[in-house]
Parts: C-alpha cells; sequence; structure tokens
C-alpha cells in the first residue's frame, strides 16, 4: 500500500513539473542570481574617498561590492541616486537598479566604515552610473 501511495505522489510531482515547464512558468530557484556591477574604481584607503564608474542597461540591477582591502564594519547610502534605486544588501554589498526607459546618467554614494592592513576609518564611495 506504501508503495503505491509513493508512486502516485512522485507521478503527481512529474505532473506538475510538466505543467510548469509548458506554461513557461520556473520554480523560484531557478532565478538568477543579480550580477555584480562592472566598475573602474579609484581605490582608496579606509579613512581616503574613492570613485567608481558603472555602465549599465536602463531597468537593470548589478551588486557593488565594497572593494578596500579589509573588514567593512558599518556602511550607509549617503547619497542615494536620481535615477535608480539603491539597497542594502549586507555591510559590504549594495544593489543598483537603473530606471528602466531612462538613459543617460546617474549618481550616488556609500558611506562604509572599516579596518584594512594599514588604516581603519570611514570612506565614501561615489559612484557615477552611465544607463544605456
Amino acid at each position: 500500500m506504501k508503495m503505491s501511495m509513493v508512486t502516485t505522489r512522485s507521478s503527481g510531482i512529474a505532473a506538475l513539473a510538466l505543467i510548469l515547464a509548458a506554461s513557461g512558468v520556473t520554480p523560484a530557484l531557478s532565478a538568477q542570481a543579480v550580477p555584480e556591477c562592472s566598475m573602474s574604481v579609484t581605490l582608496a584607503d579606509w579613512g581616503e574617498n574613492s570613485t567608481g564608474d558603472i555602465d549599465i542597461a536602463s531597468g537593470e540591477s548589478c551588486q557593488i561590492p565594497i572593494g578596500i582591502r579589509g573588514t567593512v564594519t558599518d556602511s550607509s547610502i549617503s547619497q542615494k541616486p536620481a535615477y535608480g534605486k539603491l539597497k542594502k544588501i549586507n555591510a559590504s554589498t549594495f544593489e543598483y537598479r537603473a530606471k528602466a526607459k531612462y538613459k543617460g546618467s546617474d549618481s550616488f554614494a556609500i558611506k562604509a566604515t572599516g579596518k584594512g592592513p594599514k588604516a581603519s576609518g570611514t570612506s565614501v564611495i561615489t559612484v557615477h552610473a552611465t544607463i544605456k
């Protein structure tokens, strides 16, 4: 009796998978991770400010890791973007999403505090985005 229940459940799961595949619905587990921004940046040490440039497509998003050597102890958004959204993922990573249908430039700034091999302190990282 137990054997037939297992077979029936397996058949039901297989049928559900076929229905989802035929309808074009994909399970949430197959969602792709947001890529890291391709950024050219002038890196500074902790306590010094940095600037960086990114290129991104309209409506797309990418992650911005804080690339100063050492450990990030705290971070926040010090200047919000005008033509997109900036979201803190964790202390050392932010996600930027460019406004859909907008093409042009945007900028924002992240304030981060940390400790590195040579220095510790607070730095402001200003990012200039070109939205294509």
